[in-house]
This record gives C-alpha cells, structure tokens and sequence, in this order.
C-alpha cells in the first residue's frame, strides 16, 4: 500500500516518541491517542491484524512509556496482539503502514526492528516468567524496572500462576505487573479467575474503601503500639471489611486497582506509587476492547484478529470459503450423528470452527481459556468417561501440549481427535504462528495416526474414519481456500490408505495436503518436458500407505512433497520405510528449509521456497 500521508497525524510525525511523552499535558496526550487510534484503524483496514486488542490499550501504553524509561526498563507484552501502540510510541511511524506485508513490520513485538522489543510473542501466558527472569538477572547497582503486560485472558494458562506462585516465594525487585483486564481474550475469558476479575471490576466500594480507610483510622485513638503499626493492621481489618482479599493477596504480592485503564493520569499516578516500593507490584487497570472504534467493541471474536475490511462499516472483504468454514459444516454435523462428541477450544472457539456447533449445542462445546496443555489432557479424561472429544487448535499452540499428548493420550490409547487448523505456511503473523512443526512432532508419537485433507471432502471423511477409530487421530489443514463445503454425513476415508492419482513410470511424486493439487500442477509440467510422473495423495502421514514398497520398485525416483520442515516430516518417514529396502537413494524430500519462517502471503512464501508447481518441476527437472 502506498504510504499513509502524514500530515494526517501531525503528533505522531513530530513528536521525538517516547522521550516526549514526559513533557506533553493532558490535552496533547488525549490527541495522541487519538491519532493513534486513526493510525491503526486506516492500516489495519488495509492491512489485517489485531484490531480490537490494540484499540483497548492506547492510554495504558502511554502511561507505561511516560513512566517507565524504555529499554533501559523493560515492557513485555503478553501474547503480542496489543502492540501496535508501543510500536508506534517507540519510533516506527514510517514503517507501520508495511504492517504484516512481505518484507514489512511484524504484526508482534521483533527483536529484528527494535530494542524497545524484547520477546517476540505470540504465545499467551509467559510474560511473567520472562519478566522474573529478567529481574533476577539484573546486575547489583541496576535500578531498572520490569514491566509484564498480561491479560486477563493470559491468566487463564497454567504458565502464569506458576510464575506467580514463584514471584511471590523470591519478591523480586522492580518487579511490576500489570494486568490489562478487558474481560476477553480471543473469546469472553473463562474460569474462577475471570469471575474473581468482574468482581473487583464492578464493585464501586472498592476504590471508595481506599479513599476512607485513612479517614476512619486516624479518628481511633492508639493504644500500646506505635502509630504506624496500629494504622498498617486497621487498615487491613477495615479492608477486609469493605473489600475481600484477592488472590494476589493471598499470595502476598502486594495488588491495586482496579483502576481505569483509559484515564491517563490516574494511569500513570498510580504506575509511579508502584515504582516506589521494592517488591512486586500488581497494577489492574480495565480497559475496553475495541475502544474508539464501534464494531470493534462487538462482543464476539470476530475483530479480535481481522483481515482487510471497510473501515466504514467495519465489514471484513470477502475472502471466500476456507477449510475453518468447512471444518465448522463437518464438526457440527458429526457431533448431531454422534451424541457422544464434545469439542474443546482454548479460547479460540470461533477461530477454528466451533461457532455453529457452539449455537446448536452450547453444553457440549467446553471453553478452557489460554490452556493447551490442560485442554488435551482434559479431552483424555472425557475419553476415559465415554465421550468422544475433538480439540479444535491452531498447529503453534499445539505445539505447547507435547508431553500431554504424549503421556496422558497418546500412552493410553485414548479416542481422542485433534483438528489442527493453520498447519504448514499461514501467513502474516509470522515465525510464531507458521505450522511448520506439526508432521514432525506428532509423527514420533507412538499410536496416534495423522491426517492432512487436500479438500474439504477429505477433510469431512477423516474425521469420520476418526470417529470411528478406537485410538488418537489427527486431523491437520491449512489455512487455505476450499472451493465448497462438503456434502455430509460423510464417506470415510480408510485409515493408511492413499489415493493414486495418476500413474507413469520415471518418478512418483508423494505429495500431502495442500501440497497434492502443487504436485499435479507440477506433474503436468514435467510431462511436457517428457517425464512420466505418478501422482499420489498420501493423505495419511502415518500409518503410510502399504503400497509404498511397490510403488517404490516400479520407478526410478521418488519425491515426496510437503509443507512441514522436511527434517523428521513425512519425507523422513518415507526414508524410513524404504531404506532397509534399499531404496534410499531413490528419494528426494522437499519440504520446509531447518528455520523460522518470516511473515508473508503464504503462496508468496511457498514459491520462494521452490514449493509451488514451478519449483516443485524445476527442482524435480535439475535432479534435486
């Protein structure tokens, strides 16, 4: 996109940020926040991205950059979708416009484009124990403060109530945490401590009860200690009067708020009481998601993450049907055929494809929050009572339950499904969310089969050979278009069997997922060339097709294809089963190179890695 004008954002333009911060008054901050509102609201328009998350956190990202010196002090932001704010509060006005493009500004903080970015997040729940880290690592003489940025919806993983738990036995120094409490995550947050949040949140005696506790202690004579002992132990009793302990209390990190999350100075009066004290401090200030901008304050997921939409009416572009939408045709009409399925989502429950089943039958889509890892183990237990779950999750956040899906389903045989969303090259949100991992870290665990549909039709006939498994199946797809939803009930797709395509007699391309219609256009290309090529769908990663020694003997090379890191992937396997044959050296693997992959169109990413249908022909042509 041609860059935005700038005298449309006169402070922003000007403004040494964020060493100006300091001397600016209320007013000129209000405008600046304004403008950053405009800001992000005319990129992410043009260019997708988190939008209601960044539009909740203008002031709060004010107030830490006025009251903290970074980088000399840290911020760490949770997650990394509400970063945009302190991206352009630190200096990247020119560049945001290139937000989430090829070669542009990362949609999370980058350690790449600045040193106010320390961790390149995405994964929710781990600024805390970052943020211990980093205190406990300060040399003796080092004032610096650390500063986590957590959501509420990030308290829901198990990462930050160990960090806390921690926190609170070492007390380290400077030490700041603030809670950023929207009440959402992707989804309205879940579980006893989002309760526990609304209650502060709407309890208007609170900030009242610490207004008067002074009044009323220093109106009681003092008898047998000193002043301030007696008034410390006063005030707690008449605290827990007016206002329960929170947990933080409990833990004894010392806690405040809530306070308003948009009122810049008692923002940031209230950040610099924190700076005074020499523990942890925790600051909750709620803030609206999606402020300043109405279709971003609708109260489901659909604006949390958004492609490109009219800034008008808030109304997304068409993009045509994906296979999320088809998974989410597939998931609601297995669970009417089946009355034993239940679907479980971290928080995302929108995201891959649990909405329709969500409105038909509520009590049987179960919400965790942020917790992967307790999402999957418990889908074991619901599977040892007699149901039949299915995790709906990105491939990335996968990647956060290994051991449970090694130890608590896949040791125990359970029927336990796992439809993987976003597998292989997704996108714009880059090196964290690419789900370039997957074939090989299910592949080595023993007794779970996977999947990977080229169609929706596939897609609806695994999970219904699935349904029908006694063990763990997965299920992984892209985040790529389909070109319609799926007839259903559906046929099964038998499990280890795949589809020959095309039969020829010089190589035999093995192709998987998204990779099998490259392979064909690939294929077509390399008859012209005068190599005859056979085509197989291999859309079961494991257990391989029986065939494949057959297969195999009948032509001179083979090349197996797909879009997960080559290294322990699908090609590896096929190495695997064909070496003690004696037929390694027939094999070539292309797949994704051993790295993190940056952000970028996916199909974009994919050629210049040589695996769309020019590279996959050229490479086979050169004898790669």
């Amino acid at each position: 996109m041609a860059p935005t004008d700038p005298q449309s954002y006169p402070l922003l333009e000007t403004l040494d940020l964020p060493a100006d911060l300091e001397s600016l008054d209320e007013r000129t901050l209000t405008d600046l926040s304004d403008e950053i509102r405009s800001f992000m609201l005319e990129v992410i328009s043009q260019n997708g991205g988190h939008l209601s998350p960044n539009l909740g956190v203008v002031e709060l990202t004010i107030a830490l950059h006025t009251a903290f010196d970074s980088p000399t002090d840290r911020i760490i932001w949770d997650v990394g979708h509400q970063c945009y704010p302190h991206k352009l509060l630190t200096g990247r006005f020119d560049d945001f416009p290139t937000l989430r493009q090829e070669s542009g500004m990362s949609g999370y903080p980058s350690r790449a484009e600045s040193d106010h970015d320390l961790v390149e997040n995405s994964h929710a729940s781990t600024s805390l124990s970052y943020a211990t880290g980093l205190a406990l690592a300060r040399e003796e003489g080092d004032d610096s403060y650390v500063v986590a940025v957590i959501g509420d919806g990030a308290l829901t993983g198990g990462m930050a109530y160990e960090a806390l738990n921690h926190i609170a036995q070492l007390s380290p120094e400077r030490l700041i945490i603030v809670i950023n409490d929207n009440g959402r995550s992707y989804a309205p947050t879940v579980g006893g401590l989002a309760a526990h949040l609304a209650a502060l949140r709407v309890n208007p005696a609170y900030e009242r009860s610490k207004e008067i506790l002074g009044e009323m202690a220093r109106k009681i004579p003092v008898v047998g200690e000193t002043t301030d002992e007696a008034l410390h132990r006063l005030k707690e009793a008449i605290k827990q009067v007016l206002q329960p302990a929170t947990f933080l209390d409990v833990l004894g990190i010392k806690y405040t708020g809530p306070i308003d999350g948009h009122d810049l100075e008692v923002l940031e009066a209230t950040l610099e009481r924190a700076k005074q004290f020499k523990e942890p401090v925790v600051v909750h200030a709620v803030t609206e998601k999606g402020r300043g901008y109405a279709p971003a304050r609708d109260e489901s997921e659909r604006t949390h993450g958004v492609g490109a939409f009219d800034l008008v009416t808030g109304d997304a572009h068409a993009n045509g049907i994906g296979f999320t939408d088809a998974a989410e045709a597939i998931i609601a009409d297995a669970a009417e055929q089946h009355p034993d399925v239940v679907a479980i989502t971290a928080a995302m429950g929108s995201a891959t494809g649990l909405g329709r089943l969500a409105e038909m039958h509520p009590d049987r889509v179960i919400d965790v929050g942020l917790a992967e890892q307790h999402a999957v183990t418990l889908a074991s237990g619901l599977a040892m009572g007699g149901r039949r779950p299915i995790v709906c999750i990105y491939s990335t956040f996968l990647q956060r339950a290994f051991d449970q899906l090694v130890t608590d389903v896949a040791l125990h045989d359970l029927p336990v499904i796992f439809m993987i969303d976003r597998a292989g090259v997704t996108g714009s949100d880059g090196p964290s969310h690419h789900g370039a991992f997957d074939l090989a870290y299910l592949r080595m665990i023993p007794g779970l089969s996977i999947a990977a549909p080229s169609s929706a039709d596939e897609l609806a006939g695994m999970l219904a050979t699935a349904l029908d498994h006694p063990g763990p199946v997965a299920i992984r797809y892209p985040k790529a278009g389909v070109n319609s939803i799926p007839q259903l009930p559906a046929t099964p797709v038998p499990l280890g069997e795949w589809e020959e395509l095309s039969s020829g007699s010089d190589v035999l391309i093995l192709a998987v997922g998204r990779m099998v219609p490259v392979a064909a256009k690939a294929a077509v290309q390399l008859e012209q060339e005068g190599i005859s090529c056979g085509l197989v769908n291999a859309r079961w990663v494991k257990p391989l097709d029986p065939r494949l020694p057959e297969w195999a003997e009948k032509y001179e090379r083979i090349v197996t294809v797909e879009d997960g890191v080559a290294s322990g992937g699908f090609g590896s396997a096929v190495l695997g089963a064909l070496a003690p044959l004696g037929l390694a050296g027939k094999i070539r693997v292309l797949g994704l190179p051993d790295a993190f992959l940056p952000p970028g169109n996916a199909n974009v990413l994919l050629s210049e890695l040589g695996l769309d249908a020019d590279g996959v022909a050229a490479r086979i042509l050169a004898g790669d």
